[in-house]
């Protein structure tokens, strides 16, 4: 039976010289000697192709089935994405961004922006061109740039399709005119953007998700519903006043803020955890424990505890081993079942310990184990030392947290009004947690930019 595939086509050349050629290697060497190709060894360690022919636009610092925030992936999928969203998708994720369209800069400008991204390992660039200029197949695409030879004024393209065509150089004047062009889609011109690593990584412990397409609803019910009713029931404790807010939640709101765990390959043969595993969890769980100290928390945990609100952690772990195993393999996670799990602890670097859950992940009758390293913080009892993992109690905290302070501002019990706001306080909350909702803040805002269609004419970074 006949299967359809996605092949290598032949490069048009010129304009364009293959990487991998004998002139593609001497430009190299050039750029290379010339100090203008700082980012490329930084960004092909990242680098990976597309596994959707729509997904160019998520950048290569990560696997795109992680990013779903501002866009579902299966829209993405089905229809391509736009500059405005993959903007958004870069701020959601954390990182620095600078982006602008053709009319909004010049090709001296971009020029200027090339050579300080090609002569630093912490700036890439992500330019979105039309690939007719280029003689190419095809219509409007994203790929980072490489590096940059002045001598040619010629910049190297690393085409995110390379099932497609390979890394190729290009006249710099060239790809100006590929992206002064008009996407159809948004009748806006295509340009570039500026990435870099922000200080400290936000969203080390919560993110939001767009991943269901009910998003819209819960973010309208967020934005809209909750200052309403929270100002229209007649609410006279701070317990009223989330039985109120978490009795109208979405039945799918679980799909709208995670957790983020970390996972990884079972191997047999090293069970510790790597310094840098350690250091990694050790963060979560300084934010988790964060979050626990919390009197808000306090409060949400009393109220889930009265309504009978039980959490598993074997459940929630089941279904992030599948999720990570559709990111290791890149197959959708619903062709994974997780048969069965294991929570166990494993000693790290000076003794100490971290809990991770053991999953057995089974796909077309083959299996996979599949590690999921989870935070934790511990609470002494009458039986001894018992831990705590992320749950919807923290969970629910952080995104109370996360909403706009004039969200309780209609309370009518002044007493009350006063008491919530002191709950909420970015002022009384620790350095690593106020960063952790401060991300927060800002996706929510995102999503807001989003959901009112104003990502491609707003390409900043959301205030906060």
């Amino acid at each position: 039976m006949a299967m359809a595939s996605l092949y290598r086509r032949s490069l048009p050349s010129p304009p364009a010289i293959d990487f991998s050629s004998a002139e593609g290697k001497l430009i190299f060497n050039e750029a290379l000697q010339k100090g203008t190709m700082e980012g490329f060894f930084r960004l092909i360690s990242y680098f990976q192709t597309q596994s959707e022919p729509a997904y160019c636009g998520p950048w290569r610092w990560f696997d795109e089935s992680m990013l779903d925030c501002c866009e579902p992936l299966e829209v993405v999928k089905d229809k391509g994405i736009s500059f405005g969203k993959v903007v958004c998708l870069a701020h959601c994720s954390g990182a620095k961004v600078e982006a602008f369209r053709t009319n909004q800069s010049s090709i001296d400008d971009f020029r200027k922006s090339v050579v300080k991204c090609s002569t630093s390992d912490n700036c890439h660039m992500i330019s979105t061109y039309h690939r007719g200029v280029f003689k190419q197949t095809g219509s409007g695409h994203f790929s980072p740039i490489g590096g940059y030879n002045a001598e040619r004024d010629m910049a190297l393209i690393l085409d995110v399709a390379r099932f497609k065509y390979p890394p190729h150089w290009v006249p710099l004047k060239l790809l100006w005119e590929a992206m002064d062009s008009i996407d159809q889609s948004t009748g806006k011109r295509r340009g570039f953007m500026l990435i870099s690593r922000p200080h400290r990584e936000p969203g080390l412990l919560y993110t939001l998700s767009c991943k269901d397409e009910s998003w819209t609803g819960i973010a309208k019910y967020l934005k809209e519903d909750v200052p309403r009713l929270v100002s229209s029931q007649h609410v006279d404790s701070v317990e009223k006043i989330l039985s109120v807010v978490f009795k109208s939640l979405p039945s799918n709101f679980n799909q709208f803020i995670r957790w983020v765990a970390e996972v990884r390959i079972t191997d047999d043969t090293n069970q510790n955890l790597s310094a840098e595993e350690k250091s990694r969890l050790n963060l979560k769980q300084v934010v988790l424990k964060e979050v626990h100290e919390t009197e808000l928390f306090k409060h949400i945990s009393k109220f889930l505890t009265s309504v009978g609100h039980e959490e598993c952690l074997s459940y929630a772990a089941a279904k992030a081993c599948c999720q990570g195993a559709e990111i290791l393999s890149g197959s959708p996670s619903k062709e994974f079942c997780c048969r069965e799990t294991c929570v166990k602890c494993v000693k790290g670097p000076q003794e100490t310990e971290g809990t991770v859950v053991t999953g057995v992940v089974v796909r077309d009758g083959s299996e996979q184990k599949v590690e999921l390293l989870v935070p934790s913080t511990q609470t002494e009892c009458e039986c001894g030392p018992e831990a705590n993992y992320p749950a919807g109690n923290d969970v629910f905290t952080v995104l109370l947290l996360a909403l706009p302070p004039q969200t309780w501002s209609g309370i009518k019990d002044q007493a009350l009004m006063h008491e919530m706001k002191q709950l909420i306080s970015m002022a009384s909350l620790p350095t690593m947690l106020q960063e952790e909702v401060l991300h927060l803040r800002r996706q929510l805002q995102l999503l807001k930019r989003c959901q009112e269609n104003k990502e491609e004419e707003d390409l900043a970074a959301p205030a906060y």
